[in-house]
C-alpha cells in the first residue's frame, strides 16, 4: 500500500465536502427562484483498496479509499407534481369560467334601468294603463313606448350574449395560435428535451434544466390537460433511444404537443371534448352562452306571440330577440277586441294579466340559471385555489429551500472539511517525519 495513499484519502475527503458546500450555497442562492427545487449531495465510500495477504499466507483485505460523490440530486415528489398539474388544470378552468359568466351576469343589469325584468314589468303596466285609460293617446303611446324600449333591450342582451361567446370562442383560438402563450412553452420544451438529453448521455445530472421542465408543465397545465410520458423511442437492444426526452400531451389532442424535438400545435378540433384549464373554461362559456341567448330567444318569441295573438292590432314583429322590432304606432294600438266598442279594454286587461305569467318567469328561470352558473363556479374557482395552495405547500416542504436547514449543513459540511484538512495536514506532517527525520 503506498505511503501516499492517506493523502489521497484525506483529498477526497475535501473535495467531497467541498462539493457539498458548494451545493449548499447553490441551494441559498436560489431560496427565492421560482420552481427551483432543493439540491442535496449524495456521498459514499469510495472503491477499496485490496491488499494482498503476507508472506505467511493471509488471506489479506480491502482498505477504504476514502469517500466520492455519488450524485446530486433533485428533491422533488413525481406524485405532488402530477396532483399540483391536475388541479392547476381544475383552477385554470373554473378561474376563467367564474370571470366570464361574472362579466354576463353584470351585463343583465338587474336592480338597474337596464334590467329585462324591470322593463317587462313596465311594459305589462302600460297595458294595464290603457284599460284604465282605452281612448286615451298618451296610454296607448306609453304602450309604444315601453314596447320599443322592450325590444331594445331584448336586441341589447341578445348582443351582449354574443359578443360574450365570440370572445370566449375567439379565446380558444388566441390561445392554441402561434402568438398565444402556449406556443413559446412547447418551443422551450422541445429545446429542453435535446439539452436534458445531451447532459444524460454525457453523464451529466441536469437538476436546474430539469427544474425548469417542471416549471413550464406547471404553467403549461393551467390552459389545459398535461400528460407526461417518457419518450418510446427504443435503441436496437430495446432500451430508451433518447432518455432524457418526454413526450407531452395536451388536451387530449391525439397527437402530442411536443415529441423529441418537434412541436405540433393542436386546433380545437383535435381537441378533446374535455380539454380543461383555461380552455376548457373558455368552452363552457362559449356553450353556455348559446343556451342563454336560445332561452333568451324564446322568451321574446313569447312576448311577441302573446302580443300580437292578443292584440286586435299586431305590435311586434320578429322572430327573436335579435330582430324583435316594434310595427305598431300611437294610432294602431287599441285597448279592445277587433270589432268591438271604442270603450273596450279587454285586450288590454289580458296583457297587463300577463304580469308574472309565463314570459316573467321564463326570464326570472334564466336570471336564476346565470346566477347559479356563476355561483357554481365562483365555488369551484375558491374550492380548487384553495386545494392548489394546499398542494403548493406540499410540494413546497420536499423541494423547497429551508434557510434553517441550509445553515445546519453550511456547519455541518465545514467541519467535515475541516476535519479533512486535519487529516491531510497530520499526513503531510507523518511523510515529512519520514523523508527528513529519518535515514542518513
Amino acid at each position: 500500500m503506498s505511503t501516499f495513499g492517506g493523502i489521497n484519502t484525506a483529498l477526497r475527503g475535501l473535495e467531497a465536502h467541498q462539493a457539498a458546500l458548494d451545493t449548499t450555497a447553490h441551494n441559498i442562492s436560489n431560496i427565492d427562484t421560482e420552481g427551483y427545487s432543493r439540491q442535496r449531495v449524495n456521498l459514499g465510500a469510495s472503491a477499496p483498496l485490496t491488499v494482498p495477504g503476507g508472506r505467511q499466507g493471509g488471506a489479506g483485505s480491502q482498505v477504504g479509499q476514502g469517500v466520492d460523490v455519488l450524485s446530486y440530486q433533485r428533491l422533488r415528489d413525481d406524485f405532488l407534481d402530477l396532483q399540483y398539474r391536475a388541479q392547476n388544470m381544475t383552477s385554470g378552468q373554473a378561474d376563467t369560467a367564474a370571470q366570464r359568466l361574472g362579466v354576463i351576469q353584470d351585463q343583465l343589469g338587474s336592480d338597474s334601468p337596464n334590467d329585462l325584468g324591470a322593463q317587462l314589468d313596465d311594459y305589462w303596466s302600460s297595458w294595464q294603463t290603457l284599460a284604465a285609460n282605452p281612448e286615451s293617446s298618451d296610454a296607448k303611446a306609453g304602450v309604444v313606448g315601453a314596447a320599443q324600449g322592450l325590444a331594445s333591450r331584448f336586441a341589447s342582451l341578445d348582443q351582449d350574449l354574443a359578443t360574450a361567446g365570440a370572445q370566449a370562442t375567439a379565446g380558444v383560438d388566441g390561445l392554441l395560435s402561434d402568438q398565444g402563450p402556449i406556443k413559446p412553452i412547447a418551443d422551450e420544451l422541445a429545446k429542453l428535451n435535446t439539452s436534458i438529453n445531451n447532459a444524460l448521455g454525457a453523464g451529466q445530472q441536469p437538476n436546474d434544466l430539469l427544474d425548469r421542465r417542471d416549471q413550464l408543465l406547471d404553467q403549461l397545465s393551467n390552459y389545459g390537460q398535461v400528460s407526461v410520458t417518457q419518450d418510446p423511442t427504443l435503441d436496437a437492444s430495446g432500451n430508451p433511444a433518447y432518455p432524457g426526452m418526454v413526450q407531452v400531451s395536451f388536451g387530449g389532442a391525439a397527437t402530442p404537443l411536443v415529441s423529441q424535438t418537434t412541436v405540433t400545435m393542436p386546433t380545437t378540433a383535435t381537441l378533446s371534448a374535455t380539454p380543461g384549464g383555461q380552455i376548457g373554461g373558455l368552452q363552457d362559456v362559449a356553450a353556455k352562452t348559446q343556451a342563454y341567448r336560445a332561452t333568451l330567444n324564446s322568451i321574446a318569441a313569447a312576448v311577441m306571440s302573446t302580443t300580437n295573438s292578443t292584440s286586435s292590432t299586431p305590435i311586434f314583429t320578429g322572430t327573436g330577440a335579435s330582430d324583435m322590432a316594434v310595427i305598431a304606432t300611437s294610432a294602431t294600438v287599441t285597448a279592445g277586441a277587433a270589432g268591438g266598442a271604442a270603450a273596450d279594454n279587454s285586450a288590454a286587461l289580458a296583457l297587463a294579466g300577463q304580469r308574472g305569467g309565463a314570459v316573467d318567469t321564463g326570464y326570472s328561470g334564466l336570471v336564476g340559471t346565470i346566477g347559479a352558473d356563476v355561483a357554481n363556479a365562483e365555488n369551484a374557482s375558491a374550492t380548487s385555489g384553495s386545494v392548489l395552495n394546499s398542494l403548493e405547500s406540499r410540494r413546497l416542504s420536499v423541494s423547497g429551500v429551508s434557510m434553517d436547514d441550509e445553515m445546519a449543513d453550511l456547519v455541518r459540511f465545514q467541519r467535515g472539511y475541516q476535519a479533512a484538512a486535519k487529516a491531510l495536514s497530520t499526513m503531510d506532517s507523518m511523510l515529512d517525519t519520514l523523508i527528513n527525520s529519518t535515514g542518513l
